[in-house]
């Protein structure tokens, strides 16, 4: 898969050389030469020395082919307007954010980009969040304690209940949207291909909800 890292600093260069170990096409874009250091020698991933501000930026990186952009630079502004440029300008599938003013988390959210703000926990999080085609970590509650999860049903699990996906204390099923329609769900609601639920989970359950999806079928 093709990512657009924008910024290299500590969070950038973390999350650039975690997805360049799983084989992934990797572009950074910073202004610094400098800061492509953080990297290592050993990164084989693609440099583009250029403000992120620069329109021509978007295209020396590649963006018409990407398959996730994260903006992680030290600048809130910058990261805003890079993500929403990116979802609504280029249609970037996956578009993710830094956030280091909570304030801000509000505006991505209602922008429909995802945020986090801590960088050991933000470069696991960022990292899971472009490469899982099917579970969408889309906001973050506190420092990422807990996540509110997109998930779309697929025709596998047509059939099962929302209790197969839920784990007392650690993952809870919010809410089931069914042709535009938006409900909270009980345990024996059954699930339908197309539906769509939001998922409470806690940081240290996230794989144990995807391993339970793929338990029953679901990817």
């Amino acid at each position: 898969m093709k990512f657009i890292i924008i910024g290299c600093g500590r969070m950038g260069s973390g999350l650039a050389r975690r997805l360049a170990l799983s084989h992934h096409d990797i572009t950074v874009v910073d202004h610094d030469n400098m800061a492509f250091d953080r990297l290592g020698d050993g990164f084989s991933g693609k440099l583009v020395k250029m403000d992120a501000m620069d329109k021509n930026s978007f295209t020396m990186s590649g963006i018409n082919t990407a398959d996730g952009l994260a903006a992680v630079t030290g600048n809130d502004a910058v990261n805003i307007i890079v993500a929403r440029a990116a979802r609504q300008m280029f249609r970037v599938p996956k578009v993710i954010a830094r956030t280091h003013d909570p304030r801000y988390a509000e505006i991505y959210h209602k922008l429909g980009i995802q945020t986090v703000s801590n960088i050991s926990l933000g470069i696991e999080r960022i990292s899971e969040i472009l490469t899982f085609s099917t579970l969408d970590i889309v906001h973050g509650i506190g420092d990422g304690e807990v996540g509110i999860a997109r998930y779309e049903i697929p025709p596998l699990l047509s059939g099962h209940q929302v209790k197969d996906l839920i784990i007392p204390g650690e993952i809870i099923v919010l809410s089931l949207t069914r042709k535009g329609k938006t409900s909270i769900p009980t345990p024996g609601t059954k699930l339908e291909k197309g539906d769509v639920v939001h998922i409470a989970v806690e940081e240290h359950s996230v794989d144990r909800l995807r391993r339970g999806i793929r338990t029953i079928g679901g990817g």
